[in-house]
């Protein structure tokens, strides 16, 4: 064959959408991999199905002019608000019930219930890598424990003024200050349950169920309990709260109790009288003047909700003058606080506090809509004046939507759903940073170390290539054993169970030679006090000095009429 001969190469007929391409060369050389922004920002975008129309198109109408026009409709809602890309986070085991952003929107907290604290740093994640670095329960169990506590979250939130603490509430009566790292920096004091007035104890006595911190003070914040008290906190003092305040019910046959549901704390952004407003489980809304004194409410409102709904919702505008209200009765209300006694406007809305009483509802960061959940999993944008539904898209369609939170620098908000999925809702256009930024970086290449459960210590946080000195992490152990006889320490191999096949017995004769006293264990205490006797009377040891000098005991001599019949008895006079 002569080199002038062609030579022809039979190449793999493939459909141009055959998905074998995306593995075949398409050029020699090395392959860039630069990473297309485009490409994975448009990969994000969310996938919504156009709402169906409620109403028929009239006869001799155009129809497909409608269906335009409600697509342009919806497209300038997504532009309106960021809710057109989402990046979603499969970090927990249970339904998500709190969230938090930190005042820089560097750092995601979200609280479960299955009792963790997940925390997620946006310039840490990758497209390929989304997962949380750390994993933080703050009830652990001591190293002498051996059944460690565990209690759902039930309220987590980033002081407004500073990020490095966050208020931790779980279903417990005492509330915790935690570092950004997850440790427990304060653990506010329990109060003593047998004392009536609760006035006069120095903590709360029953579970707590949310919180709220000083809009404008970094030390202080406020939890609200199932005891019927607010209790202020200072940071700085976990021995006893800086003021109490105990709600009487007016309710016939609660004695003068009730369960403090939801309580929210706002003072205007141009300065002004900060107001505290909560909600109690007798369908109450009360208010108080943010700085105190707090013997007394502002305003209060016995039936401002259905008595025995949880009222888990309550949140107040930032110019401090509106309060919306969530209810258990199906109801979202919104109040004057100027004029604190009927509400301006209601709209029918379903409720999932039955099932999740942490269900909440915000305000947008500048108050220009308000956004809450729904038990269908769909996201609520509302009108700020009238209540109305200004955009209804799904989030996690089937699985009702708990928390919902709007952050002001990052201009995206953070959902939490029973799925236990939390979204970043987000636009390009409109958010900075935060989950923009996880889509605008190269996803980094999988690998076997990508697995956390092999590279990295959840309850520390800590890589495997860290150097570690011995003894470092003592507070991180957990001590005991499970109930199947498993070690809890990774490093302390397994306890061996006794079956009958394999007891673990062991030998007597090495404890007899070896363990001093071992003898006794098999013997009667009685019988081995009284072999000494004959040798302690013979011998006394510490009754020896007055042993010749010791007096004889000398018994009186008994008559011979005492030893027949005693004594005359005396007569009886009759």
């Amino acid at each position: 064959m002569s080199d002038s001969d062609e030579y022809q190469v039979e190449e793999p007929e493939l459909a141009p959408d055959d998905p074998m391409r995306n593995f075949l060369p398409t050029s020699f050389g090395k392959r860039s991999k630069e990473a297309n922004i485009a490409t994975q920002i448009e990969q994000s975008r969310r996938q919504v199905e156009a709402p169906v129309a409620s109403k028929k198109a009239a006869p001799g109408t155009d129809s497909d002019s409608d269906s335009d026009d409600d697509d342009t409709d919806d497209s300038e809602d997504e532009d309106k608000f960021p809710v057109s890309h989402e990046l979603v986070l499969h970090t927990h085991d249970r339904a998500i019930t709190t969230v938090a952003l930190d005042p820089a929107g560097a750092r995601l907290l979200s609280g479960s219930l299955d009792g963790t604290v997940k925390f997620h740093d946006f310039a840490a994640m990758t497209p390929t890598t989304l997962r949380a670095f750390k994993s933080v329960d703050p009830w652990e169990a001591k190293k002498s424990s051996n059944a460690p506590d565990s209690h759902p979250i039930q309220y987590i939130a980033f002081s407004p003024l500073s990020g490095s603490a966050f208020l931790c509430i779980t279903a417990h009566p005492q509330a915790k200050i935690m570092s950004r790292d997850g440790d427990v920096l304060t653990e506010f004091v329990k109060g003593d349950m047998y004392l009536r007035d609760m006035n006069n104890t120095k903590g709360h006595v029953g579970e707590i169920a949310t919180g709220a911190w000083h809009p404008t003070d970094q030390n202080i914040c406020v939890t609200a309990g199932s005891d019927s008290t607010l209790r202020i906190w200072d940071v700085n003092n976990k021995r006893s709260q800086r003021d109490v305040i105990a709600f009487k019910s007016k309710v016939v046959g609660t004695a003068g109790r009730t369960r403090m549901t939801a309580v929210a704390w706002g003072a205007p952004a141009q300065g002004g009288n900060p107001v505290l407003v909560a909600a109690a489980l007798d369908g109450s809304l009360v208010m108080y003047s943010g700085n105190g004194p707090f013997n007394r409410p502002t305003a209060e409102i016995r039936d401002a909700h259905k008595h025995d709904a949880w009222t888990g919702g309550v949140d107040i505008s930032s110019d401090g003058r509106m309060v919306v209200t969530r209810g258990g009765d199906g109801l979202i209300k919104l109040w004057d606080t100027r004029k604190f006694k009927e509400p301006l406007v209601k709209v029918e809305h379903a409720s999932t506090s039955d099932r999740f009483p942490m269900t909440n509802i915000k305000y947008a960061p500048n108050s220009s809509c308000i956004i809450t959940g729904s038990a269908s999993g769909h996201l609520h944008i509302l009108n700020p004046g009238n209540l109305r539904p200004e955009l209804i898209t799904p989030v996690t369609p089937g699985a009702p939507l708990i928390v919902v939170d709007w952050h002001a620098r990052l201009n995206q908000i953070v959902t939490g759903s029973t799925n236990s999925e939390t979204h970043v809702l987000y636009n390009p256009t409109m958010s900075t940073r935060g989950a923009l930024e996880v889509m605008t970086r190269a996803p980094k290449k999988r690998h076997v170390d990508d697995d956390p459960a092999f590279t990295m210590d959840q309850s520390a946080g800590i890589s495997a290539d860290s150097i570690i000195t011995p003894g470092a992490l003592q507070g991180t152990k957990r001590g005991g054993v499970t109930a199947s006889g498993k070690s809890r320490d990774p490093r302390r191999p397994q306890v061996q169970q006794i079956t009958p096949f394999m007891r673990s017995q062991p030998d007597e004769k090495h404890i007899s030679e070896n363990i001093p006293l071992s003898r006794m264990l098999h013997e009667d205490p009685r019988e081995a006090l009284l072999k000494y006797a004959d040798i302690a009377k013979k011998d006394p040891k510490f009754t020896g000095a007055w042993k010749s000098t010791q007096p004889v005991t000398q018994y009186a001599e008994i008559s011979d009429d005492e030893a027949d019949g005693g004594p005359d008895k005396k007569k009886v006079k009759r």
